[in-house]
């Protein structure tokens, strides 16, 4: 049977065998009115006081957004949570757009368009966060280490953070405090939040939060300055809104995570010899280094020396030039990825993970945007065709193999269940 998968701008499909088994999320239908709702959680919020309560007149206004790697709806969320500003009195002058990039590089001119829309670029001041640049001011210490933010943030006199929460990784979920850090930390801040020591926690894994130490340093720090009001969203596969959550941190963020909760965890009984995945399709695919999660959400299901069949399109390749390409390049086996619980070094966290993943089982990939001789790819076997790469892995394995398809990647947490 063919399955369509969630990859790059305009999706693909595999051939897998008919008793392959499908994992995917709930897809829960669109709101009929998402801007509407957006409007209306911001006046009536889960918790604490509306919007309008919270900004005053003549008062600065920083409103903090997701970068170019997210899915978030931005032109969905950002007009009316705009509107509602000028609503109660604060006037375009007092209003400064962050893009939370973390440690991720800033957008172009055209990209940020995208991202937010013309109208919003052509009358707001936006700042692109740059996390190795100047414009970061200290808050406090989490475990004994300086959280520096960003000043336009941090100096804000009303500040709220938007985000959409999909499972995570290695943080839990998303949105809500990673916002603010990662989202607008300076690098020394994030290489202490996803320090190794954090990352090679059992506790640092998709949908766990208590216990979670690299949830707990980013919680913590962002509870240094917190955001005045937290508006999350959750999606579907067409990127429409399908809940909406405002209120203060952590009783917002935490409504979204459970509601997200119950969509994402799907239970499999047993591990599976063979799994075919994605990283959600684009933007969340494109480049080597979001893929990463998609490779990580497989690894929980995948059978110790089995096959994962990635599916990224990583349109913007590792990307080449950057830490993570670096630690690709020079890495001779999976350990070396993942390497010792030492200092910290900039996107360690990502090989540490990739690493794991690759110690368990062999990660074939199928990357358009990606070289296949380039020296990042080496520890990857290269599957420039997806149904041959299955059909080659079938082979191996017998034909006879327990085979899974993640076609929505990380947006599924698959999890073996008691009876595996």
């Amino acid at each position: 049977m063919r399955v369509d998968l969630a990859y790059g701008r305009h999706g693909t499909s595999v051939e897998v065998p008919d008793g392959a088994e499908v994992v995917e999320p709930h897809d829960l239908p669109g709101l009929d009115d998402e801007q509407a709702a957006v409007s209306a959680a911001l006046r009536n919020p889960l918790t604490g006081p509306p919007l309008a309560e919270l900004v005053r007149r003549g008062g600065r206004v920083a409103v903090v957004f997701p970068d170019l790697t997210r899915p978030m709806p931005n032109r969905t969320v950002l007009p009316p949570l705009l509107a509602e500003l000028e609503r109660a009195g604060v006037t375009d002058d007092r209003i400064t757009l962050l893009c939370a990039t973390g440690t991720h590089r800033q957008a172009t001119a055209a990209e940020m368009e995208e991202l937010v829309g013309p109208g919003i670029v052509a009358r707001y001041a936006i700042v692109d966060h740059d996390a190795t640049g100047a414009g970061h001011v200290p808050v406090g210490e989490v475990d004994g280490v300086p959280v520096l933010l960003q000043r336009e943030y941090v100096e804000a006199d009303a500040r709220i953070v938007t985000g959409f929460v999909e499972p995570h990784f290695f943080a839990g979920f998303s949105g809500g405090p990673k916002a603010v850090c990662p989202g607008l930390a300076a690098t020394e801040t994030t290489l202490e939040a996803h320090h190794p020591r954090r990352i090679a926690d059992a506790r640092a894994t998709f949908v766990t939060r208590a216990g979670n130490p690299v949830h707990d340093f980013v919680r913590a720090a962002t509870a240094l300055a917190p955001p005045h009001l937290s508006l999350d969203v959750a999606i579907n596969r067409a990127r429409q809104v399908t809940a909406v959550f405002a209120g203060p941190l952590p009783e917002a963020h935490d409504a979204a995570c459970a509601y997200v909760q119950t969509s994402a965890v799907r239970d499999v009984a047993a591990p599976f010899d063979l799994v075919v995945s994605t990283n959600g399709g684009y933007p969340l695919d494109r480049n080597l280094y979001q893929a990463v999660k998609g490779m990580a959400a497989a690894a929980r299901i995948v059978r110790d020396g089995g096959i994962i069949v990635m599916a990224a399109a990583c349109e913007d390749g590792v990307p080449a030039g950057g830490a993570f390409a670096r630690l690709l390049t020079s890495a001779r086996s999976p350990a070396e990825l993942v390497g010792d619980a030492g200092a910290p070094e900039l996107d360690r966290w990502q090989a540490q993970v990739l690493g794991r993943v690759l110690a368990r089982a062999e990660v074939h990939l199928h990357a358009a945007g990606l070289d296949a001789g380039e020296d990042a790819c080496a520890l990857f076997v290269p599957a420039p065709d997806l149904d041959g790469a299955v059909a080659g892995a079938l082979e191996r394995l017998r034909l006879r193999a327990r085979v899974a398809v993640l076609p929505q990647g990380p947006l599924t947490v698959a999890t073996v269940g008691a009876s595996g």
